[in-house]
């Protein structure tokens, strides 16, 4: 079975770029200036193909936006940038979206307002869920191009004209809530362009996540460190406690997973639901185990649950009949495990199922809890 600390070094070892710069010898880049011609890149997309400066020849302007899957602020401009590029492709404007992420930097607790990280992969899950109607561009295994056009935050807007010099950098617009804004800063900077005027404000400053450069990675090992090294502890809980928690009287989304021991299943996906209490437990989220063994195997549940780093709230039946266990947690589970409940406060139930998760499809429903949110 694979720990979360297994996995973590594999995501380190496989993901690093051999390109990566150590921080010593880079400083901050610096965002490209005003009249500045766009320099050139070759880049994949989530589309398969790979993109270059060269494939937007025909565009009357062009729009590079930085930004990326995690980020609650570029999350909350995505709608916004979709229905720029739909409503000026006709007039020639092209639309590129560029992540400029390095996975290596990204932690799990940066990623509590999101589904998913900044890897190749899931820019092409984001990219479906969202149906973007531009090249999503990947950049984190260099980072050259964020590198050379120096984006200050995520999302960084860069407009340009026909002759790719750089007439806007800065925000899509100064309202980050969904619904409060239209694009207006980033759509009056191409009108200016298309009709050959001056952009009346060129430079405006940019709010969002900073972006993960690869050489900045130094927090990260550290909190991965401190996680590792965090108490694991294992309390009995009887049927009436159990009822509670499914009640859920708290301010708290609760995760509840019933697994034991000897079930394979449960093994095989424990790492993903420490994976997650670590993505949302800074938030009104809280994960809890119920063991279904029976008390004499109490040392080995304890094993396998610092085996696989989990700091969370964990429990054993206190009693062996497992049908009272059953029934405390829900009269209408059949008995099987593994057995997750995902549950609002006051009891509302959002997922119950008997069967190993979809962790994607888990951490879907978590951040969209009315609980928690994409959004600041």
């Amino acid at each position: 079975m694979k720990t979360v600390k297994t996995l973590l070094l594999i995501t380190s070892v496989v993901l690093v770029s051999p390109c990566i710069i150590s921080q010593s010898t880079h400083p901050e880049p610096a965002t490209l200036h005003i009249g500045s011609k766009a320099p050139d890149f070759m880049l994949r997309g989530v589309d398969g193909n790979t993109y270059s400066l060269n494939d937007f020849n025909n565009a009357k302007v062009l729009v590079i936006i930085f930004s990326c899957n995690h980020c609650p602020t570029a999350q909350a401009y995505e709608d916004r940038i979709i229905t720029l590029a739909n409503d000026y492709r006709p007039k020639g404007v092209e639309v590129i979206m560029i992540s400029p992420n390095s996975v290596a930097a990204l932690n799990y607790s940066e990623l509590g307002y999101s589904d998913m990280g900044d890897s190749f992969e899931e820019m092409k899950v984001r990219a479906a869920d969202k149906k973007f109607p531009f090249p999503y561009l990947y950049d984190g295994e260099t980072q050259a191009t964020a590198l050379a056009y120096g984006p200050a935050a995520t999302p960084h807007c860069f407009v340009f004209d026909k002759d790719r010099i750089l007439r806007y950098t800065g925000r899509v617009d100064a309202s980050e809530k969904p619904g409060t804004g239209h694009g207006e800063d980033i759509r009056n900077a191409v009108d200016a362009v298309l009709d050959g005027r001056e952009v009346a404000t060129p430079v405006t400053k940019v709010f969002g996540c900073s972006v993960k450069w690869s050489w900045k990675n130094e927090y990260t090992k550290k909190l991965y460190k401190e996680w590792s090294e965090l108490p694991v502890t294992l309390e009995e809980i009887g049927a009436t406690e159990i009822r509670a928690l499914i009640k859920n009287n708290s301010d708290r989304v609760r995760l509840i997973n019933i697994w034991a021991t000897w079930c394979g299943p449960c093994l095989a996906e424990m790492p993903d639901l420490i994976i997650i209490d670590r993505m949302y437990r800074n938030r009104a989220f809280e994960f809890v185990t119920i063991s279904a063994d029976k008390q004499d195997r109490k040392e080995e549940v304890l094993r396998i649950l610092k085996l696989n780093e989990a700091s969370n709230k964990n429990y054993i039946f206190n009693k062996d009949d497992v049908y009272e266990l059953i029934e405390a947690v829900d009269p209408e589970w059949q008995g099987a495990l593994p057995y997750t409940m995902l549950i609002e406060p006051e009891g509302n139930i959002l997922y119950k199922k008997q069967d190993t998760i979809d962790p994607h499809e888990m951490k879907k429903l978590i951040v969209g809890s009315r609980y928690l949110g994409r959004y600041y």
